[in-house]
C-alpha cells in the first residue's frame, strides 16, 4: 500500500520511543499526552511516514537501491 520511507534503525527508535512515551499513561503521570506515543510507534510498525512522503524525504537503504 505504502512505500517504505524509514529505515530500521530509525524503525527501532521510533517503536522504543512509542512504547516509552505510551507506558507514561499507564504507569507515570497518567496524562492523555503520553497518548501521543502512538503517533511514533505507528510510524515504526508501518515504517512509513506521512510527513516523510510528503517532503520526500527517504532514510531506508532498499528503497534507494535501483
Amino acid at each position: 500500500m505504502f512505500q517504505r520511507n524509514i529505515g530500521n534503525t530509525e524503525r527501532v527508535i521510533r517503536i522504543v520511543a512509542g512504547l516509552a512515551i505510551t507506558a507514561l499513561a499507564v504507569v507515570g503521570p497518567q496524562s492523555p499526552w503520553a497518548l501521543l506515543g502512538l503517533v511514533p510507534l505507528a510510524t515504526g510498525l508501518l515504517g512509513w511516514c506521512p510527513p516523510y512522503a510528503i517532503f520526500g524525504i527517504n532514510t531506508c537503504q532498499a528503497a534507494r537501491k535501483p
